[in-house]
């Protein structure tokens, strides 16, 4: 292996080796470990940067408060403390060892020894840590991994499963992410064999990851592999449709669009509004993620360039611009078009070029005309705006005026 990077500015200023220095003292070390060292030794952002240390969970507290930094104790119980520095929180972890676990909880006792605390994280890429000074410790080969492109589980695959069922997810959510070409066979036949316990996991824990999951940069290959391998569908509940998802991602990256996990989501798993019910019960989606994939399932089958622009303006004035992009880009990967198909593309921006006006007219300026208050009110506007739409949302007085004593005239 060659050199390290430089060393990162997260830990050469700012809040990080502030913490280093006021934890580690009195013989305790501490240490970045897991995504940040990573992230550092590929280029990119860190992230969270989390912390290790040999110093007790009371320590780390005791000696943040004395330094006048907030101290939230948000997981004390598996020794970590949060300290909030520069308005920013790091969680802070004593080095533990697990002692007994069920494949949902661990119960821990805190030690003082950095492999043995290594040896209990998941993947080599996620065991290595970091002194101060910029020495690099990986005992499992971490680096050689993340060289390789390669997710491997530190020790037994099936044993470190056991331990944590959510690793069958994470696996496949960082293969999806830093992994390439197969994942890892002992691994993925471990994530078979123990896919029963995927059950006993929260629908909240399997949200988070399969939403992460669905962003990665190799989601959908990554996502056809659980598929083929029997680990995808029961969890949806239905049929995964990978190639919507990578085609939709595709389309994402050529128009520089961000992806989004609900949108990802929606065009994996969603066709019909009831595909967006199951997908609630199953993983726990927020009300807004909810509205999201029902608002694909209810949608994306009606928006194709060939319908012309007024369904298109009658759908954004009805969904606004986030729901119209939802269903559009999920319409357009679902189509036979090319992903730089000029008119699929002009569809999916159109809210860029025209913003719908407000509906002009109310109930008030209709009895001003002389209709009386009543049922009869509510029924004109319906149908005076729905011709609106139809007309292509006409401004000019005499058009509207028009409309108004069309519908009058039939109602």
């Amino acid at each position: 292996m060659t050199g390290l990077p430089p060393l990162p500015d997260w830990l050469t200023s700012g809040p990080v080796p502030q913490l280093i220095g006021l934890v580690g003292v009195d013989g305790d070390e501490v240490r970045p470990i897991g995504g940040a060292v990573r992230n550092w030794l590929l280029g990119l952002a860190p992230g969270d940067v989390d912390l290790a240390t040999t110093a007790t969970p009371g320590m780390v507290a005791d000696r943040a408060r004395a330094a006048g930094l907030k101290v939230v104790p948000t997981g004390i119980e598996h020794g970590t403390v949060t300290v909030v520095a520069e308005g920013a929180g790091y969680e802070i972890t004593t080095l533990r060892e697990d002692i007994e676990t069920d494949g949902r909880r661990a119960v821990v006792r805190f030690g003082r020894d950095w492999r043995a605390d290594a040896a209990r994280r998941d993947f080599t890429i996620n065991a290595m840590s970091l002194s101060r000074e910029g020495e690099l410790f990986d005992y499992f080969g971490g680096r050689q991994d993340l060289a390789a492109r390669r997710v491997r589980f530190i020790g037994d695959p099936a044993s470190r499963i056991r331990e944590d069922r959510l690793r069958i997810l994470r696996l496949f959510r960082f293969h999806a992410t830093y992994g390439a070409g197969e994942v890892d066979r002992a691994a993925l036949a471990a994530c078979i064999a123990e896919r029963e316990g995927i059950a006993a996991l929260s629908r909240e824990r399997l949200r988070a990851e399969l939403l992460k999951l669905v962003v990665a940069a190799e989601a959908a290959g990554t996502l056809q592999v659980m598929t083929d391998a029997g680990l995808l569908g029961p969890l949806l509940g239905g049929v995964p449709l990978c190639r919507d998802l990578g085609r939709l991602a595709r389309i994402e990256e050529e128009m520089g669009l961000p992806a989004e996990p609900a949108r990802r989501l929606g065009a994996l798993a969603v066709l019909v509004r009831e595909d967006a019910q199951r997908l609630r019960e199953r993983l726990a989606l927020s009300n807004e993620e909810l509205r999201r994939v029902d608002g694909i399932g209810h949608g994306w089958h009606g928006l194709d360039p060939r319908a012309g622009l007024v369904a298109a303006k009658s759908l954004l004035y009805a969904v606004g611009k986030r729901g119209y992009r939802d269903r559009a880009l999920v319409a357009f990967a679902r189509s036979a078009a090319d992903p730089a198909d000029s008119d699929w593309r002009d569809l999916v921006t159109l809210p860029e070029r025209w913003s719908p006006p407000s509906f002009p007219l109310t109930g008030d300026s209709l009895m001003r005309r002389g209709i009386a208050a009543g049922p009869q009110i509510g029924a004109i506007l319906a149908e005076v705006k729905r011709r609106w739409m139809a007309a292509d949302f006409p401004t000019a007085p005499d058009r509207l005026s028009a409309l108004v004593d069309d519908v009058i005239a039939v109602m």
